[in-house]
């Protein structure tokens, strides 16, 4: 008892003097209202007047085109000409003609078409194309690009000279493939780490996002015309990490004081730097402390224009996200007023782009939409385009080039200061280059957990190490620093752990993206409760005698203590990207003994001590992490963890009355199944995969957000169903007047019986599907007592959709609702 005080008063005290230390900096003053930014990029009165005359010789199709963004999917180099289409996109996991490994040269192929396109329309004054790209961490959308660290690794390294070299480096891999808009940098502040966008996030400190904020933006526009320079964009405007519960698209309740200098904060150098596109965010506003609900930002005026455009002096042009003006209530995929007279200048709509275009210029017809508001939108988006002198994508010097994609140098040496040690007991590392080394751990030697989402694909999952022919895996570091003396086993089983020196468990998160990262509120942040195989390979190697190097791979601090218990040292390598040998040179020493490369990462999130401490920020009342923000241990610098205390706790730790089945943040509840003519297929976690079997068809689809359900075609007999690997009790608050509920548009009424099972019982829905088809998106919900016989101690299939064909029917957000069944919209028993 008395070593155990004293570890734990050890690690008390390093934690807030690391805490003292990294609040050491002089922190801008706190700002009572939104400051006027003078901007790098000042105006020019010659380039105005020549914008002016080119708006005033527009037709109102010409200029709502240019204010249009479709995706490359669905626009076609002739649609750019034909429709005047001021921009396009590709949205994560698309890619030239479909292919994932596209080669530069055939990016600029496209970009090049694209750009003759514009430059061969009937307008008065030819206006180029401007394409953006997610380029998150690299030109990440790209086969054979070098991936830096995300910016939560970024955040721990506390380097703002190599954030704008990165930049640098970025922008001219996005040349090489034709592009100049990138979406980047995001200038999220994130409050609660259950958002599935954390690492995105430099820190929840503002004043790391307010330094690397302006380093950024200079890095990808420098002069905005030069060869390798791209324009940014400032994101997710704003306040889109402050929502309740870590909920994407949720509600920010933020005071102003706190919208201003917390999450406002990347803004003011962003826009000092010149930053000339701003990205509105999905989140809305609720200032209770002021009684003021500001709505959702893409329809939110005061914050857009008053704010941003007036206030701040931003003269850029802001974008919606995707199909972001359907958040907007009254709003739809391919019309918004609202959103256009509140500011927005150029509207992303990837698909429903010509119904947007014939509907916004029927809506400044009918005078729902001022023309002045028109030009004043299309003015801003000239301003830019013609500020970075828009030219042939194939003029660049280095278009085409894959060896302009590489940084793998500068990419290494950002991973080795982004990773934080957060326990060396017994100064275990770092570890001689002679030691024999048992590699285990299921993220040692996969490039996809290894580098997250927003990678080659927009969830990141569906890749391969092949996917991947610039990069090392971590297990390749390792054994590029050890030689062969290294053995790798995933899971540890069948290996005598004696007859090596050291165990090195690479384990942690699989890669997501938004919405499908979000820890819902039916979970918590105990990281073995997700991925306990995580927790089985540690238990397989710990206690048999040698030493145990832990490496976390995630998007995000979560509660692992019973991972540390188990680990002599342990590691937070958030997600490294391509470079797995930046780990391996702080790992073991170098062939001449001495430390290769140290530690220096400091944490840049505060660590859980709890399962469900969140929101957990520095500066917070009764402020208590298990490491504290700038918490990071040195190599030489002696200091314990311990032992700690564990919970196993499974309650979630949000409000919720749902038990999940499918959703966006609980994919992997009760896995989905198709089945029919005796073929039964699991629905992986690839959003871009189809699936064909004898009498049924299932391809992603949205129903209320991007790619967050599946589209089932029935052309006869067949199920989908949630099945998990073994029965479990559904929670008594879930079963109290409870109903299964689940969101679906059915395009096409079923052509015989339909049934809903659960737990071997099933309801018919026939009628109730012939009822809702054509008519959008409908909430089902069929009351638990429904189901005669069903087992709620017991299920293992809390939903299976079968029918015998006909029907066209897409489902998500599929729970168990307690309370439901009381709705008036319930359905009835037939019983």
């Amino acid at each position: 008892m008395i070593r155990r005080l004293t570890c734990l008063t050890a690690l008390t005290v390093l934690a807030a003097a690391a805490q003292a230390a990294a609040g050491a900096h002089a922190a801008p003053a706190q700002l009572a209202d939104w400051p006027h930014i003078k901007s790098a990029v000042a105006q020019d009165a010659r380039l105005e007047a020549r914008i002016r005359q080119i708006v005033a010789g527009m037709t109102l199709e010409q200029k709502v085109g240019q204010m249009t963004q479709p995706e490359i999917k669905t626009a076609t180099p002739d649609d750019v000409r034909k429709y005047y289409l001021g921009s396009v996109l590709n949205g994560g996991g698309s890619w030239p003609k479909g292919n994932k490994y596209a080669t530069p040269a055939d990016w600029v192929a496209l970009a090049d078409a694209y750009y003759d396109a514009s430059m061969a329309t009937d307008m008065a004054t030819k206006i180029p194309v401007i394409w953006g790209i997610d380029a998150m961490h690299g030109n990440s959308n790209v086969h054979g690009a070098t991936l830096f660290p995300h910016n939560i690794g970024l955040g721990a390294a506390r380097d703002t000279k190599r954030i704008g070299e990165m930049a640098q480096a970025v922008a001219q891999a996005v040349r090489a493939t034709g592009i100049n808009w990138v979406f980047a940098p995001t200038l999220a502040v994130v409050r609660d780490d259950r958002w599935g966008r954390t690492y995105e996030s430099f820190s929840e400190d503002p004043q790391i996002v307010r330094d690397y904020a302006g380093a950024y933006v200079r890095g990808l526009q420098g002069s905005l015309t030069g060869d390798a320079n791209v324009v940014a964009t400032a994101k997710h405007y704003i306040g889109d990490g402050g929502t309740d519960q870590g909920k994407d698209r949720g509600v920010n309740r933020a005071t102003q004081k706190e919208m201003i200098n917390i999450h406002g904060a990347g803004y003011v150098t962003a826009l000092q730097a010149g930053a000339q596109t701003v990205m509105a965010s999905y989140n809305s506003w609720h200032d209770a402390a002021a009684g003021k609900d500001y709505g959702k930002m893409h329809g939110n005026g005061e914050l857009l224009t008053q704010v941003l455009k007036q206030k701040m002096g931003f003269d850029g042009f802001v974008v919606t996200d995707w199909n972001g003006i359907a958040e907007v209530p009254g709003c739809s995929n391919d019309s918004c007023p609202q959103a256009i007279n509140a500011g927005i200048d150029m509207v992303m709509v990837p698909d429903d782009w010509k119904k947007f275009i014939a509907n916004t210029v029927a809506q400044v017809k009918d005078g729902r939409i001022p023309m002045a508001r028109i030009d004043d939108a299309v003015t801003r988006i000239l301003r830019v385009k013609l500020r970075a002198n828009l030219q042939k994508p194939s003029a660049s010097a280095h278009a085409g080039k894959p060896e302009a994609m590489q940084a793998r140098e500068l990419a290494r040496k950002l991973v080795q200061e982004s990773l934080v040690l957060l326990k060396n007991d017994g100064g275990t590392l770092p570890l001689a280059r002679g030691k024999k080394l048992l590699v285990v751990g299921k993220s040692a030697d996969n490039m996809a957990n290894q580098a997250g989402g927003w990678t080659l694909t927009w969830q990141g999952t569906d890749n391969k190490n092949s996917d991947f022919p610039n990069a090392d895996t971590i297990l390749a570091g390792i054994r590029a620093a050890a030689g062969d003396r290294v053995t790798y086993s995933a899971d540890g089983q069948g290996v005598n752990v004696a007859d090596f020196d050291a165990v090195i468990a690479v384990i942690g998160e699989g890669p997501y993206a938004e919405g499908d990262g979000d820890i819902g509120p039916a979970a918590n942040l105990r990281h073995s409760a997700r991925y306990p195989e995580d927790l089985a390979v540690l238990k397989t190697v710990a206690g048999k005698g040698r030493p145990v190097v832990t490496v976390f791979v995630s998007g995000r601090p979560l509660y692992v203590n019973d991972l540390l218990n188990l680990s002599d040292s342990f590691v937070a390598a958030w997600l490294p990207g391509s470079e797995g040998k930046g780990v391996a040179d702080v790992l073991l020493r170098g062939a001449d003994g001495k430390v290769n490369a140290p530690f220096s990462g400091r944490l840049s999130f505060s660590w859980p001590k709890t399962v469900c401490q969140a929101p957990l920020n520095v500066g917070d009342r009764n402020y208590a992490p298990l490491f504290a923000y700038g918490y990071g241990l040195k190599y030489g610098k002696a200091a314990t963890v311990g032992k700690l205390a564990e919970d196993r706790g499974a309650e979630g730790c949000g409000k919720t009355n749902a038990f999940p089945v499918f959703n966006q943040s609980d994919r992997a509840s009760f896995p989905l199944f198709v089945q029919s003519g005796g073929e039964r297929v699991a629905l992986g976690a690839d959003l871009n995969a189809t699936y064909k079997l004898p009498t049924l068809a299932v391809e992603t689809a949205q129903v209320n957000t991007q790619q967050d359900a599946k589209k089932v075609t029935w052309t006869g007999p067949g199920f989908i169903e949630a099945k998990g690997s073994a029965p479990r009790a559904l929670p008594a608050w879930a079963t109290e007047q409870g109903a299964v509920t689940f969101d679906t548009i059915v395009s096409a009424a079923p052509q015989g019986p339909v049934q809903l099972g659960l737990g071997g019982a099933t309801v018919d829905l026939s009628g109730e599907f012939a009822r809702i088809a054509g008519k959008g998106k409908q909430t089902v919900k069929v009351p638990l007592a429904c189901f005669q016989g069903a087992d709620l101690a017991r299920v293992d299939n809390p939903f299976r959709i079968t029918a015998q064909g006909g029907l066209v029917a897409a489902f998500t957000n599929i729970q168990i609702v307690g309370g439901a069944a009381a709705d008036p919209a319930a359905l009835r028993c037939a019983h």
